[in-house]
């Protein structure tokens, strides 16, 4: 998608990328063999295997192996069937190393200073880089996965109703997809501390991340001058080779890719089973589609949600999750509701889902799996409610195996 010709229009494509960890099969403690896992496949230490349909890559860290669609889908249908085949024939060549794949979006128990290694191979300059600047030993970079969304624009002016729906719907994302609840083997301040963690990691240079919410700029011309040029201005001391110059240096949860055409949704915590990711990934589009077509408000009123405001609704979803009050009317009225009083963030949820976004979902099973989310609560809800406030390493390693049998057998955790 080098060109605006060849393009994909709003809504024509999707690609969408699901990272999980790496852990001893015994244990559940983080196992840095991305590299040979890859080497077993591809007999050479590469970033990416091609695997027909959805391809491997490498991450920053050797404990993280990356699934992504190999280049955009035409939708969201049997995407799920797809993620999971990929994850048991992963778990298939990880058995010889007495290891297998893990969900969720935080390790629980990593100690990140001690057991961070990066990916010491082919496009490693990039990671020296940033670990350079910022130190990587640490949980926002090296103990945090997610599923990301790229969905495609063709024009300034689909980029700018695409931007500004997602603006929109970042904030409550964790009320519906939050699965890091726990941190140092403790229950951690925020039921999604991955979130947490990723607002800080680029604090030394505050632009790079911004509030998180992207600024509220609906040309290109617009996000070069507020996002880019200035991102690229305060890097510069620290990167003289000019290394990070360029547009992934963006860590705002939703990022623009003008050389591809798309943005990227970053703010997604991964699920326990590609079921889980593809339903949550339908319900996101599904609403962002809805916004686009202004099934609830005007486009004009989306450009005047101010970023403050968004933020501070984004980091009460990411401390409560789907029992966070939103009690900001101008947002609320985004979504048509029209109410005095604060509204549960995972009841704006069933409203959209109920409102018939549920019945455009074509996949029966995975339409059932997001009802299911929306009735049981979030992941990490899921997770505490199993721990029971029993923090003990023993009892973590059972529910957490219970996490791996989920990814493992592609159903549901919790009730």
């Amino acid at each position: 998608m080098s060109s605006t010709r060849s393009r994909l229009r709003l809504f024509a494509g999707i690609g969408v990328e699901m990272e999980y960890m790496i852990v001893d099969a015994r244990t559940l403690s983080v196992r840095p063999i991305s590299d040979e896992l890859i080497r077993s496949v591809a007999r050479e230490y590469v970033s990416d295997i091609d695997r027909g349909p959805i391809s491997w890559s490498n991450e920053l860290v050797l404990h993280v192996i990356e699934l992504k669609t190999n280049g955009p889908a035409d939708s969201l249908t049997g995407l799920s069937s797809l993620f999971q085949d990929n994850v048991s024939e992963i778990n298939r060549i990880l058995e010889p190393f007495s290891a297998c794949l893990m969900p969720t979006a935080m390790h629980p128990w990593m100690d990140p200073h001690t057991e961070t290694r990066l990916w010491p191979h082919e496009y490693s300059p990039v990671y020296e880089a940033y670990n350079k600047i910022f130190g990587c030993q640490g949980h926002g970079w090296a103990n945090l996965q997610s599923t990301h969304l790229n969905l495609p624009f063709s024009s300034d002016e689909e980029f700018a109703r695409l931007h500004a729906a997602i603006r929109l719907v970042l904030p409550i994302l964790p009320a519906l997809a939050a699965s890091s609840p726990i941190m140092d083997g403790q229950q951690a301040p925020w039921l999604d501390q991955r979130l947490a963690v990723y607002r800080t990691n680029s604090a030394k240079i505050p632009s790079l991340t911004g509030r998180v919410i992207p600024e509220a700029v609906f040309s290109q011309a617009a996000y070069e001058s507020e996002i880019f040029e200035p991102m690229y201005r305060d890097i510069a001391p620290f990167d003289p080779d000019g290394v990070l110059q360029d547009e992934f240096l963006n860590s705002r949860g939703a990022i623009a890719r003008f050389s591809r055409g798309s943005i990227e949704i970053r703010l997604i915590d991964i699920q326990e089973c590609p079921m889980a990711d593809i339903a949550i990934a339908s319900a996101v589009v599904g609403t962002l589609q809805a916004l686009v077509r202004e099934h609830w408000s005007g486009f004009e009123s989306h450009c005047r949600m101010e970023t403050p405001a968004l933020q501070d609704i984004l980091f009460e979803t990411g401390c409560h999750g789907e029992e966070a009050a939103i009690s900001n009317p101008q947002y609320l009225r985004l979504f048509g509701m029209e109410t005095t009083g604060p509204v549960r963030a995972g009841d704006l949820w069933k409203s959209i889902f109920d409102g018939g976004l549920g019945a455009q979902i074509p996949e029966p099973a995975v339409s059932q799996a997001l009802a299911a989310i929306l009735e049981r609560g979030t992941l990490a809800r899921r997770i505490l409610r199993s721990v029971q406030q029993d923090f003990s390493r023993e009892h973590l390693v059972r529910v957490y195996r219970d996490l791996c049998g989920c990814l493992a057998d592609g159903r549901l955790f919790g009730k």
